[in-house]
């Protein structure tokens, strides 16, 4: 027997029971990596997330048996809607045991959820929106997913295509070992730098000393460079500011770039360490008691990093600041003996920038699917 049972997120007990059953389902696989739990209640929690000031969403549970056997999010993106114009919700926090009907049973649950709000046809997984954890892993399931990226088992492939999804887009992602990186690349992107600065670009790193500030001129480059990509949701200042709280510990200023041209941000750049290395340790993505310990003193030894967000605006984007931010990334990775890094996610029809990763020799390693569905 298969009971769908909803989530009230203003109950700790409750909403415990959604953040902590991927632990179970994936307890013993090398693979996973447990989300910080305080990380997802503060994301899930109405009371405390900023997505929720613009938008609702609803959680359910499968039990079969007496035991939990999946969980799924139904979310109805307001700032989706108005952005874009379709009847268009997602659906996330998708984990689930390897059985179809249990399956089909939550898949039910939150499509018959967003028929109610007038969806009609229905994205994901999304947790909550593109600008935040996206995709099902299609391809490439031997090894631990970096920073903000998911982390499935194979079959949910099948059970998503079982119930009649299909895909909407796939997302590239770019290995580049450091070892690989030629002089060549190297010495263009610094010809490419210095022919920029002549014009009048200049690239420069984040002032930490003023991170609120610079965390404000991330998001219109943000939202304006984004605008065009699949799936598109525009953050809002509250957004981007619960994003640059969580990941202020652990950015190194050397990675973070802004490109400026008059006193205009024309580009920014974010690459972050791969704290998955030590997060995979932490049990139940618990900080405490000891975990705080091991992810400061694990930081010390992270050995990849993720180029988590990179963009130009429009008008600025044939002027190679794509190819001086990567450069930079490399010769800065070098110095400081990181072995690779992961360019994510990159969809597979932006033909400028999956150009840009291959003439710096990247290449695709793993990808990622959003599905979609009428309802």
């Amino acid at each position: 027997m298969i009971e769908i049972v909803p989530v009230d997120p203003g109950k700790k007990s409750q909403l415990r029971r959604f953040i902590d059953f991927p632990h179970d389902l994936y307890a013993g696989d090398p693979n996973y990596v447990p989300m910080l739990y305080m990380e997802q209640e503060a994301l899930l929690n109405p009371k405390k997330s900023p997505f929720f000031k613009h938008s609702t969403a609803a959680y359910f549970l499968a039990v079969q048996n007496g035991k939990i056997a999946g969980r799924i999010a139904a979310i109805l993106n307001r700032n989706h809607l108005q952005f874009t114009g379709r009847q268009e919700g997602f659906f996330g926090f998708f984990d689930v045991i390897n059985d179809q009907a249990v399956a089909d049973a939550l898949l039910d649950a939150a499509a018959e959820w967003l028929r109610q709000q007038g969806i009609t046809n229905v994205v994901g997984p999304a947790n909550f929106s593109t600008n935040e954890t996206c995709g099902l892993l299609v391809e490439n399931f031997d090894e631990p997913p970096f920073i903000m990226m998911t982390y499935n088992a194979p079959y949910y492939i099948d059970l998503l295509e079982n119930y009649g999804f299909t895909k909407n887009i796939d997302l590239l992602c770019y290995i580049l070992p450091t070892a690989d990186m030629t002089d060549e690349v190297i010495a263009v992107g610094e010809r490419l730098e210095q022919r920029l600065a002549e014009r009048g670009v200049r690239i420069r790193q984040i002032n930490m000393k003023q991170f609120k500030q610079e965390i404000e001129k991330f998001l219109p480059v943000y939202n304006a460079s984004w605008a065009e990509n699949t799936g598109f949701v525009p953050m809002t200042p509250e957004e981007v500011r619960q994003i640059g709280k969580d990941l202020r510990p652990v950015i190194d200023p050397e990675y973070v770039y802004f490109a400026e041209k008059d006193g205009k941000i024309i580009g920014v750049s974010l690459t972050v360490p791969n704290v998955n290395e030590v997060q995979c340790t932490l049990k139940r993505g618990r900080l405490f008691p000891f975990g705080v310990f091991k992810l400061l003193f694990g930081l010390k030894k992270v050995k990849s990093v993720r180029v988590l967000a990179l963009g130009t605006l429009k008008e600025y984007r044939r002027l190679g600041v794509d190819m001086c931010f990567y450069v930079r990334n490399i010769k800065t990775a070098i110095r400081k003996g990181t072995i690779r890094g992961e360019a994510s996610w990159i969809l597979e029809n932006n033909d400028m920038m999956n150009r840009a990763l291959e003439r710096i020799g990247g290449k695709v390693y793993r990808k990622y699917r959003l599905y979609e569905k009428k309802i």
